[in-house]
């Protein structure tokens, strides 16, 4: 079929599922409740559901009282058992892949069972969702007339037994359907292949020549990979490169740092941004409108949502956790997913807030664990990746990485916030930059203003710049190049940091 063609039909068949979508946004807590019911039937012969008689669950209150709210470290012992062969213990289809998870640089790693049903319900139909959302905000879009550099993570899949693990992208590049290999590059070879260096090389080598029309992947490992490009053709912007890509799908990380950069590697062209919100754990929301900073909640992909208010994180989950139908605008929740792979009642440990209720939408605003509150000052990453962009925006700099860690009260001084940042070109005024970081800060986070109010409890954030490449040499040191890791942002502890000021000091 001539190219033409093929676009044609195929942006045709994509739109058909806007149809779809309509559907989950005007009936969102029918569509919840339904999917609700229909994972409890699914898994009524399971161990899981025999031992909390699924049978008898009849709304979702029965399911709250029934099922407790839990963590990785509470079912550990199941999906190791899982991991190890056993079947049916908290899904009814049989589990041989298990996403290992990179979300942080922790040396605990945790595998989260994928279904076929997750694969295939959740992962691959919003891989079609992201093109669907794209077409039905530009008519004219020619992506699928080209291929999709995808930039996945850097781990082998291994076995254990008659189960396998390995970073979600690789998995997920591993079974996909043969519509989704054949519009994407590079290769299932080269995306699979585990020394980021040596990858980095590989997919240079194979993509050059393609036709690219769009690109994928984590902006922090994105621009390294693009950098790369412009040295290897001694170009200057990638529009030189590939002058057809128009959509740079992204996630992982905020892209508030990032944005300039890409700005300036895509000159010449209206390139479009478009943000997605995935996890080991599922395919959650994407940005469902040009130039927007919202992402819609997906609520048709087996996953059902609860939500803990951060504010009475203090008080019993259990009395605080809501459904969908509850929540409200601009307040901060901890999510809470049940799931088409066996998690019930997980906590996954991000934290989002809604910004629109019909049809809901939401922003990321950070991790339960990632944030610092030493001084009841509530600093998410979200007010972090929003006050350093203005920062940088207003001195025209370039932040490559950061990490944040608070400084602790002593008899002598104040408590406030340390922070190593690593730039493109350091400011020529680092005192400017503070003053106006802490200026953002305070417009975004008015627990930090009250907090900062004539320096009585927080003083003047302090700033060190790190050497170039700091933060990728640490990462490269704890193997953690590539796919979705990520440098921890902001940290209630000081551990991290004083790693990373002693390489940075030596």
């Amino acid at each position: 079929m001539p190219i033409p063609l093929f676009n044609s039909v195929a942006s045709w068949f994509l739109k058909k599922r806007i149809h779809q979508m309509e559907l989950f946004m005007k009936y969102p807590n029918e569509v919840q409740q339904e999917l609700l019911h229909g994972l409890l039937n699914s898994a009524t012969k399971t161990e899981l559901g025999k031992s909390n008689d699924f049978d008898s669950i009849k709304n979702y209150n029965d399911f709250k009282n029934r099922l407790p709210i839990v963590s990785y470290e509470d079912i550990v012992d199941q999906i190791e058992r899982c991991r190890k062969g056993e079947q049916n213990i908290f899904w009814p289809t049989n589990i041989k892949w298990f996403a290992k998870s990179s979300g942080t640089t922790n040396a605990k790693s945790k595998f989260i069972p994928i279904s076929h049903e997750s694969l295939e319900d959740c992962h691959y139909k919003a891989g079609k969702d992201m093109l669907s959302i794209y077409y039905n905000n530009n008519e004219e879009a020619q992506i699928l007339a080209g291929k999709c550099l995808r930039l996945g993570g850097s781990s082998e899949l291994y076995q254990n037994t008659d189960t396998y693990f390995g970073d979600l992208s690789a998995i997920i590049i591993d079974n996909l359907p043969f519509w989704a290999e054949l519009g994407s590059t590079p290769s299932h070879k080269v995306s699979l292949m585990s020394e980021w260096e040596t990858k980095m090389e590989a997919i240079i080598k194979e993509t050059l020549e393609e036709r690219v029309t769009s690109l994928a992947g984590v902006p922090s490992w994105m621009l390294v990979l693009l950098q790369n490009v412009l040295k290897k053709k001694q170009k200057a912007t990638i529009t030189e490169v590939w002058p057809m890509v128009e959509v740079y799908f992204h996630g992982g990380v905020s892209f508030h740092p990032y944005r300039k950069q890409f700005e300036n590697l895509f000159k010449g062209i209206d390139l479009k941004f478009f943000e997605i919100y995935n996890a080991s754990e599922g395919f959650f929301g994407m940005q469902y409108q040009n130039d927007s900073n919202e992402l819609l909640l997906m609520l048709d992909y087996g996953i059902f949502y609860e939500f803990i208010p951060m504010d009475k994180s203090e008080r019993d989950e259990t009395e605080t956790i809501i459904p969908l139908s509850e929540v409200e605008l601009r307040k901060n929740y901890a999510m809470v997913i049940t799931t088409n792979s066996g998690l019930w009642r997980y906590k996954i440990g991000d934290t989002i807030k809604f910004t629109n209720l019909s049809p809901y939408r939401i922003q990321i605003t950070g991790r339960t664990k990632n944030h610092i509150n030493v001084f009841g000052e509530e600093l998410m990453i979200e007010n972090a990746e929003l006050a350093l962009s203005k920062a940088a925006r207003a001195m025209d700099l370039s932040i490559v990485d950061y990490t944040a860690a608070p400084i602790f009260m002593r008899t002598d001084r104040k408590g406030g916030h340390q922070w190593l940042i690593e730039f493109k070109i350091p400011p020529k005024d680092r005192q400017r930059f503070i003053n106006l970081l802490d200026q953002f800060l305070k417009e975004e986070n008015s627990d930090y203003e009250a907090k900062r109010y004539k320096n009585m409890t927080l003083s003047l954030p302090k700033l060190d710049i790190a050497k170039k490449n700091l933060f990728y040499n640490w990462m490269a040191q704890k193997k953690k190049l590539g796919g979705q890791h990520k440098v921890p942002r902001l940290s209630n502890k000081r551990d991290l940091l004083e790693e990373l000021l002693k390489i940075n000091n030596q």
